[in-house]
């Protein structure tokens, strides 16, 4: 065997610790990003905050206005944001507002924080010997679970909301993704239905092998159960009614919403990141200064690294203690850029609501802005838009789209809120089926297939025309 060196020119992509940095504190949350500052501080003695004046802001940074005249101008103009003239010598504050003299009282709430649901499912993720696609396409999912753990959002809205880091994911890489999910603790996470649910928990019970075979055929009539049609289903199952009522008592002892219990049982307040008002000359969309860090650079030790007094080594804190306020700095910009663009494009849900939603995914915003869909969406998850409508988390401005007779595409949320009025405007005697429904969208240009009516009416919890019959 012959042993010989050899040299080898390759191209390697290198994130810099700044890089990677930024990336981080993007996709924190507003808690989040306060713990954050709370341990860097902690740690870098040349980064404190800005008291209420040095560290104060004139106007509202990044203010940005869109006036209802400019409906047909090109979007990129309208995303332009007039930046705020940013100081980072040492001692000067870097202008992003805090929460004032008072702001130490609002850190000492921050003593105990729960176990979320998505950081323990997310610390089963990490354990499992998994390829690095499959983590992520697993922690997207996660990201999409509601508060009871259901995933309530199809496979083609999830398509719309990736980023290009994963490409183009199949149906069935989803699927192994979603069967991860469900195997992990409690059980029923991950359900698409709670026929679904149930099963899931059913089959990971201590229950019989035949017990398992009837619970599953009996949740195929859930309805039928709900109704108390025994006579119905011990024909279907082939047993008495006396075993049906047993594997009644026995799908009673599942948890209907095995998420629930990760949720704190005091009131979650969410502080919205950007608020968006109702001006003269149109919609104003500002940063909420809130949320904002008030950060500087330690004038003390700067003057002392200045004057390059012998021993003293702390150049490269003085360098992270900047590369910090620079990228909380760029972090609230991206989030500013991202809501205005947002709120340009969905205008007409800020005006008449659900039913105004437009189809929006990831790479419009992106190609809008000229930034990378993965920033989008590191973005739109856990950043808030407080609203005259409400506050409402920036992805839910996303959604797939619909097909209609004009060939234009309608939002997926629109199509769900006119499902909901249907239903809610309908004769409780002869509730409308789910065919009758599509057909009535039909008839307003909607092209839309029972089981899509059917699967966005189990989203928004509610029950089938049988049920809505009874109640």
């Amino acid at each position: 065997m012959k042993v010989q060196l050899q040299l080898k020119q390759t191209t390697q992509l290198s994130l810099t610790p700044q890089l990677q940095q930024s990336i981080r504190l993007l996709q924190l949350s507003t808690q989040e990003l306060e713990q954050e500052v709370e341990e860097f501080l902690r740690l870098n003695p040349l980064l404190e905050r800005a008291d209420g004046k040095d560290g104060a802001v004139d106007s509202e940074p990044g203010a940005f206005e869109t006036a209802d005249s400019i409906e047909t101008a090109e979007p990129s103009s309208s995303a332009e944001i007039e930046q705020e003239s940013w100081n980072f010598e040492e001692g000067s504050g870097i202008g992003l507002g805090g929460q004032g003299e008072d702001e130490d009282e609002g850190i000492q709430d921050l003593r105990v924080i729960p176990l979320s649901l998505r950081d323990h499912l997310l610390g089963q993720v990490r354990l499992m010997p998994l390829e690095e696609r499959d983590q992520e396409l697993v922690a997207t999912l996660i990201d999409y679970l509601d508060e009871d753990g259901y995933l309530r959002h199809s496979f083609i809205d999830l398509n719309s909301s990736v980023s290009d880091a994963l490409g183009e994911v199949e149906e069935s890489e989803w699927l192994v993704a979603l069967r991860i999910l469900q195997s992990l603790d409690p059980a029923g996470i991950g359900a698409r239905t709670l026929s679904e649910c149930l099963e899931l928990q059913l089959l990971a019970s201590h229950a019989t092998d035949e017990d398992k075979r009837l619970g599953k055929k009996l949740l195929d009539h859930l309805e039928w159960l709900a109704q108390r049609e025994y006579t119905r289903l011990k024909r279907v199952l082939g047993i008495e009614e006396r075993k049906v009522r047993e594997l009644q008592q026995m799908l009673l002892h599942f948890d209907p919403r095995p998420g629930a219990a990760f949720s704190t049982a005091e009131t979650r307040y969410v502080v919205p990141d950007v608020i968006v008002r109702r001006t003269e000359r149109g919609w104003s969309v500002s940063l909420n200064e809130g949320v904002m860090p008030r950060l500087r650079v330690n004038q003390v030790y700067a003057n002392i690294l200045k004057k390059g007094v012998p021993g003293h080594s702390m150049s490269q804190q003085l360098q992270e203690a900047r590369w910090l306020i620079k990228n909380i700095q760029q972090r609230f910009d991206t989030i500013l850029r991202v809501a205005c663009a947002v709120v340009e494009r969905q205008k007409d849900f800020l005006e008449r609501g659900e039913v105004g939603m437009k189809p929006l995914v990831l790479r419009e915003i992106a190609e809008v802005l000229g930034l990378h869909e993965s920033t989008i969406s590191r973005v739109t998850v856990q950043k808030y838009l407080l609203t005259p409508r409400g506050l409402f988390e920036l992805k839910y401005f996303f959604s797939s789209h619909v097909g209609t007779d004009s060939g234009e595409a309608a939002s997926s949320t629109a199509v769900r809120a006119l499902i909901r009025q249907l239903i809610n405007q309908e004769d409780i005697k002869s509730p409308l089926s789910d065919q009758r429904i599509a057909n009535l969208l039909g008839e307003r240009g909607f092209q839309v297939a029972r089981r899509t009516v059917a699967k966005y009416r189990e989203a928004m919890h509610l029950p089938a025309a049988s049920l809505r019959k009874s109640l």
